[in-house]
């Protein structure tokens, strides 16, 4: 299980992330694009993943976990991350997925693996 704190340290850790509300949602950013959403009301985040790394976290999360957003943004890799069904570690993995995605060359570099 994680945290809505835990989760905010993990995603204003990386380089140049700042928090920004979002509508109804807290959005974690980089140069103006989100990686992420925080969704207190429902103990929920969604990241932004490529397609390829939405459906390795959907399998490995459980369904009831993490499974991506239905409609046309979870064709665009929006993936539900479901705060009390996932561990820390996986979660700050998928968000380090999600920060690459959109984040500049020069600054995802620091984190590919």
């Amino acid at each position: 299980m994680i945290t809505a704190q835990t989760f905010r340290k993990l995603a204003l850790a990386f380089d140049d992330a700042e928090e920004l509300p979002h509508l109804d949602k807290t959005s974690f950013r980089i140069k103006k694009k989100i990686f992420a959403t925080l969704n207190e009301k429902h103990q929920r985040v969604t990241l932004k993943l490529s397609e390829n790394d939405q459906s390795i976290f959907s399998l490995y999360g459980d369904k009831t976990g993490v499974y991506p957003v239905p409609n046309k943004w979870g064709k665009q890799g929006w993936t539900h991350f479901l705060l009390d069904k996932v561990e820390e570690e996986f979660v700050n993995d998928a968000l380090m997925s999600a920060y690459c995605e959109v984040a500049p060359k020069h600054l995802a570099s620091k984190y590919n693996f």
